[in-house]
């Protein structure tokens, strides 16, 4: 008997599997898209909040400094200045709305346009700093909140098959702390990563090597291997209704016990998501083409997320079986 029990282990979760379901709950709800899609016609022909007179006076002020035009760091440093003076002629204050963790995914954000089928969008120029960090705080927590309503929906649709309205606006401010404390949480971490490699970096530059690939290697990498244990942190929110720390608690010993196909999963995700975001952005802003990429990239992030929440519920309920076959083998 006892040796029936330690053979019956139960089998990790299916990647394919929780793919194929998570887009077939999508493909049956497909309402949840428009969510994502109506951000970005918002980013898209909506006006265009800048900061690119705030940021060519910082810019101005910073590259003019001595220690900017010595020989060894000149070119560098003329590089960084006219990227960061693109940068501001696109930036879009609006597009803050997409938070991070929690969001509505947008195609737009991170594409910043310049210009839409209808010509250019309105601009409003912000010319005071207080004003800019203000309205970025005002629209990262509406982000924060809108993202929260769009991952509750999701997974009520992947754990009852279906969106109760009234559950998810009743549930809503109290996901909104938890989720406001669990981006607190990532921002702190993200704060603590950038010291370590801000210090590895200077030492490069000092040195005179070339820092452009490494940096975004090294950063990247580092963000990574810090944060892929709390790919599962925002789940257990939703799904259990656990407060943030023990839903965090929970990402880690979850992705500890299925670290391989964990980690499969978390590549293949991000494989489908990056490559098709490259795809959904071959047409130009100014063409109504660009509109298919706006519907193809909501349905597959939001099929992504749905799969997540899949994966999620199979690999709870595994590690579960496992924890208790553990406690009963130890009794026989």
């Amino acid at each position: 008997m006892k040796t029936a029990h330690v053979q019956a282990i139960p089998a990790p979760p299916s990647l394919i599997g929780s793919l194929m379901a998570g887009f077939e709950a999508i493909a049956n709800h497909i309402d949840l898209v428009l969510i994502p899609v109506l951000f970005d016609l918002l980013l898209w022909f909506g006006p265009h909040l800048r900061i690119s007179q705030l940021l060519d006076d910082l810019i101005a002020q910073l590259f003019t400094q001595p220690a900017m035009e010595a020989p060894e760091t000149a070119d560098i440093f003329r590089v960084s200045s006219e990227f960061w003076k693109v940068i501001a002629q696109r930036l879009n204050i609006f597009s803050m709305i997409r938070s991070y963790p929690i969001g509505v995914p947008s195609l737009m954000a991170a594409a910043q346009p310049t210009q839409t089928p209808l010509g250019q969008p309105i601009y409003w120029e912000l010319n005071a700093s207080w004003q800019a960090i203000l309205l970025w705080l005002l629209v990262s927590l509406v982000g924060i909140a809108a993202g929260t309503l769009y991952f509750s929906t999701i997974s009520q649709v992947v754990i009852s098959g279906g969106v109760s309205w009234q559950a998810a606006f009743t549930h809503w401010p109290w996901e909104v702390s938890q989720v406001l404390l669990l981006t607190l949480g990532w921002v702190f971490l993200l704060v603590v990563i950038s010291i370590p490699a801000s210090c590895l970096l200077s030492t490069i530059l000092v040195s005179g090597m070339s820092i452009s690939g490494l940096a975004i290697f090294i950063f990247g990498g580092m963000v990574i291997w810090v944060l892929f244990p709390l790919f599962f942190s925002p789940h257990g929110i939703f799904v259990n209704h656990s407060p943030m720390r023990i839903s965090v608690q929970d990402s880690l010993r979850l992705t500890r016990m299925a670290m391989p196909k964990t980690a499969m999963f978390f590549v293949i995700v991000l494989l489908i998501d990056e490559g098709f975001t490259l795809l959904w952005q071959i047409p130009a802003d100014s063409s109504w083409l660009a509109l298919v990429g706006l519907v193809g990239h909501a349905f597959v992030a939001t099929g992504l997320i749905a799969a997540s929440f899949v994966y999620y519920r199979d690999a709870t309920r595994w590690r579960h079986r496992l924890v208790q076959q553990a406690q009963l083998s130890s009794h026989l």
